[in-house]
């Protein structure tokens, strides 16, 4: 890797970083995460900008952001290229427009890294690798939790998701995905200023630099920032051992016989009359008659009707399939509003929406009404649209209108002694959103559900990268999830994050398991259920501060 050298040459190099830190998280050829390569990827840009802080000329901050601006970039065009899918394949925007709202969408979202790099540059200390790696990763967190909060939020694909089956993942239970991004960030800044460092000579020769001499020459082996960088991969060793223990209280609450059903409708008929709505209606209620597992589930929007807009009797005749025995059933369907909707006319053959919502219905015996779980994380562009753009989604083909949004933290559904909480699509992006279900402990849940339909994105790395965040999520509040989608992955996460039966993807089937509750609370479930991500947000602003300030009053001197 060149410290120096041709501009064009150093974009190479942050390009083909980028795309790493976006491969790490799902790699393409199995959708395995690749917990070295987002650290490696990430000391890259750390590399480069400290090439940059070394450098004598004006504004320095200037070209740290844009080298923060073109690694993140890449990253996230690596990450959600497969949102050209929905926007071309079924959506009908051109494709160079297609390839042009991803390419905007990444572009923008990389402001944050951007402004994070720039400073970095301006304001980290030279000679504390240290203190330099604790800025830096507080930035990095920063600019993350900004992409995931500010304009409805879209954290889609955050460094941490890489580090489900390394070292960082004993982290999860304690300080969530967030918190493991900043982890990581300070071992690859750490690894890259340290290693720079020792190849180049440098000797830092503040006490500070934690330096160790070496007998070549003037080089020193950079002691503390190793020890450090060590202390944190082993840590989570050590909290995964606190979590895991022989004598660690018993957490079971019982298991339950699921039944998972996979339709796999394709995503260009889903919505057509005399096409995948027939095809949905019919095997959706062939499985829901015949269904012998104690709970069954279908996916997102798997009967993609209003109920009004149903076959006569279609929505009573389930009722009254689980209104005795002991069987009981969770079924996504979009429901009206309120006041009712009418349906909006579209296109020939095709249906559309007024006011409704993303729902789920549950029915089981002596419930009386069904049980009602609304979306409250809404997607923009897909499930509703700013105003400001609706000149941009009348350029598109696809069916739906805007949904309204549900309640945060709303009622679990309970069903032989398990609280299951339902989250639709990608709702499970949002852990502290599923860390308000943890609020009230006689309501928390037991066992996770997310119902999905990611066949907007076709047969890409979008399905091996939703499974990733289901799987943090249950590291998370070691709580199993278990996963009905439309086209994939349909499958069972244990409570540590293991994938333990999974249909194959986009196939018609039916995945039957058993499912083991639990009742504990991780320490990330105590905190972020009373504050959110606050604690994390003030921790990366104070570090911030102090490191601008250090800056500041240095310059003074």
């Amino acid at each position: 890797m060149p410290a120096a050298g041709p501009f064009f040459l150093r974009i190479f190099f942050l390009g083909i970083a980028g795309w790493a830190q976006a491969a790490s998280i799902a790699i393409p050829w199995n959708g395995r995460p690749l917990w070295w390569l987002q650290v490696v990827s990430l000391a890259v840009l750390v590399w480069q900008l400290d090439v940059v802080r070394g450098e004598i000329r004006p504004r320095r901050w200037l070209r740290g952001t844009l080298q923060g601006w073109l690694f993140a970039t890449a990253w996230l065009c690596g990450t959600f290229w497969w949102l050209f899918i929905s926007l071309h394949v079924y959506g009908g925007l051109a494709a160079p427009l297609a390839v042009l709202a991803v390419l905007a969408l990444a572009a923008g979202l990389s402001l944050y890294y951007a402004a994070a790099c720039g400073i970095f540059v301006a304001c980290a200390p030279k000679q504390n690798r240290v203190g330099a790696a604790l800025f830096f990763a507080a930035l990095w967190t920063l600019a993350e939790l900004l992409r995931g909060s500010w304009f409805t939020g879209f954290p889609w694909g955050a460094g941490g998701y890489a580090h489900l089956e390394g070292p960082f993942a004993g982290y999860a239970p304690w300080i969530g995905v967030y918190g493991i991004g900043a982890a990581s960030a300070m071992v690859a800044t750490l690894g890259a200023l340290s290693v720079r460092s020792f190849v180049s000579g440098k000797s830092g020769s503040s006490p500070s630099a934690g330096g160790i001499s070496s007998p070549h020459g003037s080089r020193r082996f950079p002691g503390m920032p190793v020890v450090w960088a060590f202390a944190l991969l082993l840590a989570p060793i050590g909290l995964s051992a606190m979590r895991s223990a022989p004598d660690a209280p018993a957490d079971s609450r019982g298991t339950v016989d699921v039944q998972l059903l996979q339709g796999n409708i394709p995503q260009d008929e889903k919505f057509v009359i005399g096409s995948g709505i027939d095809t949905a209606l019919e095997w959706y209620g062939i499985q829901l008659r015949d269904a012998t597992a104690s709970l069954v589930i279908t996916p997102e929007t798997a009967l993609p009707l209003l109920p009004s807009q149903l076959p006569e009797g279609y929505v009573d005749a389930i009722a009254a399939r689980y209104a005795s025995g002991d069987q009981a059933a969770i079924v996504g369907i979009p429901l009206e509003g309120e006041g009712g909707a009418a349906p909006v006319p579209s296109g020939p053959g095709q249906i559309d929406y007024g006011d409704y919502r993303n729902a789920v219905l549950g029915f089981k015996p002596g419930a009386g009404e069904p049980y009602r779980y609304e979306k409250h994380h809404l997607v923009p562009f897909g499930e509703f649209v700013p105003s400001m753009f609706r000149w941009f989604t009348n350029l598109m083909n696809i069916p739906l209108g805007d949904f309204h949004r549900g309640a945060l933290a709303q009622a679990p559904f309970v069903w032989h002694g398990q609280r299951i909480a339902t989250n639709i699509c990608y709702e499970d992006l949002f852990g502290d959103e599923i860390g308000a279900n943890f609020r009230d402990p006689a309501r928390a849940p037991t066992i996770l559900l997310n119902v999905s339909n990611i066949g907007w994105f076709g047969d890409s790395v979008a399905i091996d990268q939703h499974l990733a965040i289901s799987r943090m999520r249950s590291l998370e509040f070691e709580r199993p999830m278990v996963r009905a989608t439309n086209t994939g992955a349909t499958a069972v996460i244990d409570h540590r994050g293991r994938v333990v039966q999974e249909l194959p993807r986009l196939t018609r089937g039916v995945l039957a398991a058993t499912v083991e509750g639990r009742g504990n609370f991780t320490p990330f479930a105590l905190w972020v259920s009373r504050f959110g991500l606050w604690p994390l947000w003030g921790a990366t602003l104070l570090v911030v501060a102090l490191g601008v300030w250090a800056h500041r009053r240095s310059l003074a001197r």
